[in-house]
């Protein structure tokens, strides 16, 4: 995305599309799988796709309720949305070193966004599935009000508050980086043999 302003509409849209894709990339990639293989790891301290999957439902579980709980509140105040999205420079910072394309720069997720186990059952593919659904249809809510006027709190900076175009924007990279990730592990312990390709 453009760090100056573009259309509203656009930039919503561009999310839209980015978190369908995430949503058939999850239909066909990691619903299917067993127990076993969302559980299994490319090797020692590296996360399997089931632990790939539940750093996102935690982080998901932070952010989500935030964001509507705000975006209610702006429409309850009667927030007209703007013509031009704009950015924050910290949410632009935050929102570049997230990018996949970056993936090759590991991060260490902070402790209480850390996935809680090594064997993990099937439903965290659901989770993510309903919290993608959830943050598609705070997409379409963000059409409602002025998104420059809505901060929503950093959990990891308390007194880091983020537009909420930012925010958005930041939660869909952050998936796009894991999801990533996590097709990078099936095809390194499901399938390697198209590793070798």
């Amino acid at each position: 995305m453009s760090p100056t302003a573009i259309r509203t509409t656009d930039f919503l849209d561009r999310l839209k599309a980015d978190l369908q894709t995430l949503r058939s990339i999850t239909a066909s990639e990691f619903r299917p799988l067993t127990d076993e293989q969302l559980n299994r790891r490319p090797s020692p301290g590296k996360w399997s796709v089931g632990q790939c999957l539940e750093h996102l439902n935690i982080v998901g579980g932070h952010y989500l309720p935030s964001i509507a709980l705000r975006l209610r509140r702006a429409k309850d105040r009667g927030s007209r949305p703007a013509e031009m999205v704009k950015f924050g420079p910290i949410g632009r910072r935050l929102v570049e070193s997230m990018r996949p394309d970056d993936a090759a720069r590991p991060q260490k997720a902070p402790q209480k966004f850390a996935p809680s186990g090594s064997r993990l059952p099937r439903t965290v593919v659901e989770v993510f599935s309903r919290q993608l659904d959830e943050l598609l249809n705070l997409v379409e809510q963000a059409r409602e009000v002025n998104a420059n006027n809505v901060r929503i709190p950093n959990v990891i900076i308390p007194l880091v508050f983020l537009r909420l175009p930012d925010q958005l924007e930041l939660l869909v990279v952050h998936m796009q980086r894991h999801v990533v990730q996590a097709e990078r592990v099936l095809t390194s312990t499901v399938r390697p043999e198209s590793a070798r390709e």
